[in-house]
């Protein structure tokens, strides 16, 4: 009896040390299971917001790229319907030239307009001066908006005699670049009577006033 008790007893220990042994084999699987899944939950979770940085960096770039390229303003072209002569008479003669920006979008305007009456061989003498490469002026002129520039005519010789035509350039920064031109406005297909000697031109101004103050013919 007692021999067989002990087969017993020792069949008993070597069946509940096996089911301990798998128990415990199957709480190691599902802990590095379930450290398996929390670690891919991260990694996953961690790809994703990093995407999600670039996505956004991405797109702040694009838009600060958007908004340089959308400050970058134009030069201005002339053209015979853009800039208009006019001429004023009495003690405070002169002539307006007047550009107009007739696009949707702001454009830039240097200095002065270069003009030469009558195919003249030099341009009109500038009132304020030979700009150098730092010194030179710039107008903004906005979409749709005018721009404005004077000859003063208040004495004989600066009125001088009736011109037939004039060549326009539109200057860059300095007195010896040109961004766009030329363009000849016919004054007798326009029906136009202007009279410019010896005188000079204004730099491009905002407004009309201004352009006549800086031409002395203003109050």
């Amino acid at each position: 009896m007692t021999a067989r008790r002990s087969r017993h007893r020792s069949a008993a220990y070597a069946a509940l040390a096996l089911g301990l042994a798998g128990s415990l084999a199957l709480t190691g699987c599902k802990s590095h299971s379930s450290k398996k899944s929390k670690t891919s939950k991260t990694s996953s979770s961690s790809s994703y917001k990093s995407k999600k940085r670039r996505i956004i960096g991405g797109g702040a770039a694009a838009a600060g790229a958007g908004t340089a390229a959308s400050r970058r303003v134009p030069d201005c072209f002339p053209s015979t319907y853009k800039v208009t002569f006019s001429q004023q008479s009495g003690p405070d003669s002169h002539v307006t030239v007047k550009f107009k920006n007739t696009t949707s979008r702001d454009c830039k305007l240097y200095n002065a307009p270069l003009l030469r009456f009558n195919n003249a061989k030099n341009p009109l003498p500038l009132l304020q001066g030979t700009p150098g490469h730092l010194d030179g002026t710039r107008l903004t002129v906005p979409a749709h908006g005018y721009a404005y520039a004077v000859i003063p005519t208040n004495t004989a010789a600066a009125k001088g005699t009736e011109q037939k035509s004039v060549a326009i350039d539109f200057m860059g920064i300095s007195a010896s670049s040109v961004t766009h031109g030329p363009v000849t406005v016919n004054f007798a297909e326009k029906r136009l009577h202007v009279s410019v000697g010896k005188t000079k031109v204004t730099n491009w101004m905002s407004s009309i006033h201004g352009a006549q103050l800086a031409a002395g013919v203003g109050k």
